[in-house]
C-alpha cells in the first residue's frame, strides 16, 4: 500500500500516514543529520534493533518485508516530509520490515536515542510520530504481517499459549491453521515437521522451533525482558524512557476509547 496524500487531518490514513511540515522538520534537524542515500541503500534491515528514523526531504524509499514466497511491499515513502517507524522505535524490539532506497535523495536521519529525547520533549511531534506508529503497528497486525508465522492446531494448548502471548504484546504474525488449511501438508513437508512437533514457529524467515515455550518464542523475537508463560515486563531505565511510555499509554488510551 502507497502512503496516501493528505487528504484530511480526520482522515485515519492521514493519521497513520501523517506529512510533517516545514516547521516540524526543522525542529527536527537539531536532533539528526542529512543523509545522501542512493537506490538500492538498505536503511535497516528486518531484525535489526534500535534503528534510526528518517524523514523523507527527496527521493524515497520502500518498506517491505520477506515472505515465504519472495517479499511484500508494506508502504512506499515518496513525499516530502514522510517518515518512517512504527512501535519498535519507541520498544527497542526487533524491526518487522526491512527500508530500502528507492529513488536517491536526501533524509533526516535520526538515532533511536534522539528519537526518544524529541518524543520526550516535544508535545506536538510527540502526538503525530506516537499516533503514527501506534496505527501503523495496528495495521500490520490486522493484516497480520508480521517476521513470524505460526502454525498450529485449535486442539493444541502450546498452541493457543502462544497465540495469547503474542496478541498480548502485540506482535503481528500469520497464523496457518493446521486443521483447515489446504497447504498445511505442503508447509509441513518443506520443513521435514512431524505432527507431535505442534505447534511450529517460523521466526523471520529463518529459523524454525518445534513446540518452543513462550520463552523460546520471546527470545527469537528479541523481546527486551524476562518471559514467563503468563507476563511480559520490561525496566524503563530513566526518566526520559518513563515520559516517553507515558505518552505512549495515553495515546493507547485516546486510539481505543
Amino acid at each position: 500500500m502507497a502512503a496516501p496524500p493528505i487528504p484530511s487531518a480526520l482522515d485515519a490514513s492521514t493519521q497513520t500516514f501523517p506529512i510533517l511540515s516545514e516547521a516540524h522538520i526543522k525542529r527536527l534537524l537539531s536532533y539528526g543529520r542529512v543523509r545522501q542515500v542512493r537506490p538500492g541503500d538498505i536503511l535497516f534491515d528486518l531484525g535489526d534493533t534500535n534503528v534510526s528514523f528518517f524523514v523523507v526531504l527527496s527521493g524515497s524509499l520502500e518498506i517491505v518485508q520477506p515472505t515465504l514466497k519472495g517479499e511484500r511491499l508494506i508502504v512506499t515513502h515518496d513525499i516530502h516530509g514522510h517518515f518512517t517507524g512504527e512501535l519498535t522505535l519507541i520498544s527497542g524490539r526487533r524491526t518487522l520490515v526491512q527500508g530500502r532506497v528507492k529513488d536517491a535523495g536526501e533524509f533526516l536521519e535520526i538515532s533511536s536515542d534522539e528519537l526518544r529525547s524529541v518524543i520526550a520533549k516535544d508535545a506536538e511531534l510527540s502526538e503525530i510520530l506516537m499516533r503514527a506508529f501506534i496505527l501503523r503497528r495496528l495495521a500490520l497486525i490486522n493484516a497480520g504481517y508480521g517476521n513470524l508465522i505460526l502454525m498450529g492446531s485449535r486442539h493444541s494448548a502450546q498452541t493457543l499459549r502462544l497465540r495469547e502471548f503474542l496478541t498480548r504484546n502485540g506482535q503481528p504474525y500469520t497464523y496457518v491453521d493446521l486443521d483447515t488449511d489446504q497447504m498445511s501438508q505442503e508447509l509441513l513437508d518443506r520443513f521435514h515437521i512431524k505432527v507431535d512437533e505442534i505447534p511450529v514457529v517460523i521466526c523471520a524467515s529463518r529459523s524454525v522451533m518445534r513446540n518452543p515455550s513462550v520463552q523460546q518464542l520471546a527470545d527469537c523475537l528479541g523481546f527486551n525482558a524476562t518471559v514467563d508463560e503468563s507476563r511480559f515486563t520490561t525496566s524503563w531505565s530513566s526518566e526520559q524512557d518513563r515520559q516517553v511510555w507515558r505518552r505512549l499509554f495515553m495515546l493507547l488510551r485516546k486510539v481505543w476509547t
